[in-house]
């Protein structure tokens, strides 16, 4: 039996049907809005693998571009491993549903997104994690939902949900928010240095939004749900809780209110559980894992009690101290720029290149293809933890980092008229104890300054935690990795002094109350304004030519009408101007020309090629030529690039001339005069200029 269930949002249907499709899954739907169709599962094995002890959940989002009626780019034809749009898509799926599965549940869970229409209007990635709630919520599989996803903008004041990709192009803010009908379980977006108070106004629009669409995915649970699997609760052995806690729990206590760097606090709980696990090996053989798990509650139950009792962490900062913070800029000389900051235990160092236009990236998925001309990478090598582990590509969480940093840096890149290089920065985490992707936004804004991007100001981000218990909570800034485990919420915030740039909320506890956001961002706005002004004390404003080593780039301007003049047959006159001056040229429909060379003086002189090959000839003017060709009534000039004219055998001399070649050869360089046009054909005279040299002769001696 084929259900639907429908709501308005934002003046569009949005519309959940089940019982049509995929129906050997646990559950499925199909999500539309406007004309664009995600089709979602959820399917769970039957049990658990034996002696698991996590929850492998497996979201997995994929674009077909047959939904936008396109072929997929390249030689296969055929979608191959997920794009970057993919893997962050599948994020916003993840991110706000997994808080939601019992803490017992350890069986094998899968969701997966199929784009099966889009209407080029609607982002379909929303609309996949509203599917994957319903899935889940329909379906026999354990999950404490539903939970819905929306996109807000904001335009002209007035807040838009779901708003169109043609909308979002002039909005100052893109934010996705998840949640409940009474709690907020995810945000994530960027925004043109708005205020903390419109960021909490637009948390509070999506709120009411997001509880439409929870109701109508309980009206469908209510018509069609299966009874949910009963998961039992893990019931540890009282006695071998009370065992290990006599052992460890007063050791552990020194431990968490000791000063310790991270990989000191890690050799002491270390060296602690060794210690608990060979003295009770004998009592419970075999329990390695559960005494480990054990010895893990104690230390966070500590930790959390000090925080919320004695407002001390485990580095012994309070709650809205910073770390200490470093700042070097141009340690490495060939890159175009360069900066290592340092907070704490967790150290970036970024670098800036500057390209051309043909380095831009171009991005072909579901929409109209484009290039972007800032891209940000972000590499978070094994070492940086102290690890062993392998270098098989970029991860999602990778991916996720660089593009948060990324959105919170773009806004400050100038438009191509002001800048018209493509830049691209690497963050190389080199260290890391939390809040990696934080110091990448600093690093790279500090890096932009070094290499000379004409950024108006910097950037600085800030990652705040949360311990709550019951009603009691502490909001903690410049949270380490540590807290970030062991805590409750990790909220990314960057920004300028004058607004917030980007945003990234994941919450590990069933939504948390607008009153802790309010505090967190206040909290953040502080330690951010802490952070900018060491920064500004490095390095204030972009410095003021770039390097030396990048590229040099000249912009210039010509006539539509004169593209094709330039480009020439086959592109032969564009690519002989690069080969002759060893430049790079890239011209755009409107007629804006970039040259680029490793070599400034080249592409000044292939600048003023262009500028005398577009100029207009005018009558009078004088020209220094290269005679092109010779025929018995005159010889042709070319007097600027791409321009001729008859220089007549009657204009050669004063005196009558019998052979042009007892003047001249071919690729000899001649002085003329223009004349005369006529349907444009140009006349040139060297006689003339012979008698003005007689006359000015005459004049002189008179």
């Amino acid at each position: 039996m084929v259900i639907t269930k429908e709501v308005e949002i934002g003046g569009k249907v949005l519309s959940i049907e089940t019982g049509r499709y995929a129906k050997q899954a646990n559950g499925a739907v199909m999500v539309r809005y406007g004309d664009t169709m995600v089709l979602v599962t959820a399917v769970a094995a039957a049990e658990a693998k034996e002696d698991q002890d996590f929850f492998p959940l497996q979201v997995e989002y994929r674009e077909k571009t047959s939904a936008a009626g396109k072929f997929p780019g390249g030689f296969m034809k055929r979608e191959g491993r997920p794009t970057e749009k993919e893997i962050l898509s599948s994020r916003l799926v993840d991110r706000p549903i997994r808080p939601l599965f019992p803490s017992a549940y350890k069986n094998e869970t899968q969701i997966i997104a199929f784009v099966f229409s889009y209407d080029g209007e609607n982002d379909s990635d929303v609309l996949a994690a509203v599917g994957a709630s319903a899935a889940l919520a329909i379906s026999d599989i354990p999950f404490d939902g539903p939970i819905a996803e929306v996109r807000i903008g904001r335009i002209d004041g007035q807040f838009i949900v779901n708003p169109t990709h043609q909308q979002l192009a002039v909005s100052e803010m893109e934010l996705v928010v998840a949640g409940t009908t009474d709690s907020i379980m995810m945000v994530e977006g960027e925004a043109k240095e708005i205020s903390e108070a419109v960021l909490l106004e637009a948390l509070s629009f999506a709120q009411k939004e997001i509880g439409k669409i929870v109701d109508l995915q309980n009206e469908l649970k209510a018509a069609v749900g299966k009874a949910k699997r009963v998961v039992e609760e893990v019931k540890l052995d009282e006695i071998l809780v009370k065992d290990v806690e006599d052992l460890a729990k007063e050791k552990y206590s020194k431990i968490v209110s000791t000063v310790l760097a991270k990989e000191e606090r890690s050799d002491a709980n270390k060296a602690l559980g060794d210690e608990v696990k060979a003295a009770l090996a004998e009592k419970y053989p075999e329990q390695e894992k559960v005494i480990g798990a054990i010895l893990h509650d104690i230390e966070k139950d500590l930790m959390r009690k000090r925080i919320l009792s004695e407002g001390l962490r485990l580095d012994g900062r309070n709650t809205k101290q910073i770390r200490p913070i470093t700042v070097e800029l141009g340690l490495l000389p060939r890159t175009h720029g360069s900066a290592l900051f340092t907070r704490g235990e967790t150290q970036s160092l970024t670098t800036v290149t500057l390209g051309t236009k043909n380095d831009e990236q171009i991005i072909d998925g579901l929409r109209e293809e484009y290039t972007k001309k800032f891209l940000l990478h972000y590499n978070f090598p094994p070492f940086s933890v102290g690890e062993v582990g392998r270098m098989s590509g970029v991860g999602r969480r990778e991916i996720g980092h660089g593009n948060l940093a990324e959105r919170a840096l773009k806004v400050m890149i100038p438009a191509a008229e002001a800048f018209p290089y493509t830049v691209r920065v690497i963050s190389d985490i080199l260290e890391s104890n939390g809040s990696s992707s934080m110091a990448t936004v600093c690093a790279g804004s500090l890096a932009l300054m070094d290499a000379g991007v004409p950024v108006p100001k910097a950037v600085a981000g800030i990652a705040m935690g949360l311990v709550k218990e019951g009603n009691d909570y502490a909001v903690l800034s410049d949270i380490l990795g540590n807290e970030d485990h062991l805590g409750d919420m990790d909220f990314k915030v960057a920004g300028t002094e004058d607004g917030i740039t980007a945003f990234q909320m994941d919450i590990k506890i069933q939504g948390i109350p607008f009153e802790i956001m309010e505090t967190a961002l206040a909290q953040a706005k502080e330690g951010r304004a802490h952070i900018l002004g060491i920064m500004n004390q490095a390095i204030s404003a972009p410095r003021e030519t770039v390097s030396p080593y990048a590229p040099s780039l000249i912009t210039m301007k010509v006539e539509t009408d004169q593209i094709g003049l330039i480009i020439g047959p086959g592109g032969k006159t564009i690519q002989g101007m690069q080969r002759t001056f060893g430049v790079d040229i890239n011209i755009e429909d409107d007629g804006t020309l970039n040259i680029a060379s490793p070599n400034r003086e080249n592409a000044t002189k292939c600048k003023e090629y262009i500028k005398r090959m577009t100029a207009t000839p005018e009558v009078g003017e004088v020209y220094e030529g290269t005679i092109t060709k010779i025929m018995e009534f005159g010889a042709f000039v070319e007097i600027i690039p791409g321009k001729e004219g008859l220089l007549h055998i009657s204009q050669i001399d004063n005196k009558r001339v019998n052979k042009v070649t007892d003047y001249y050869k071919e690729g000899d360089k001649v002085t003329v005069k223009l004349i005369k046009v006529e349907n444009g054909k140009l006349s040139l005279s060297r006689k003339d200029l012979l008698k003005d040299e007689n006359n000015q002769t005459s004049g002189e001696s008179n």
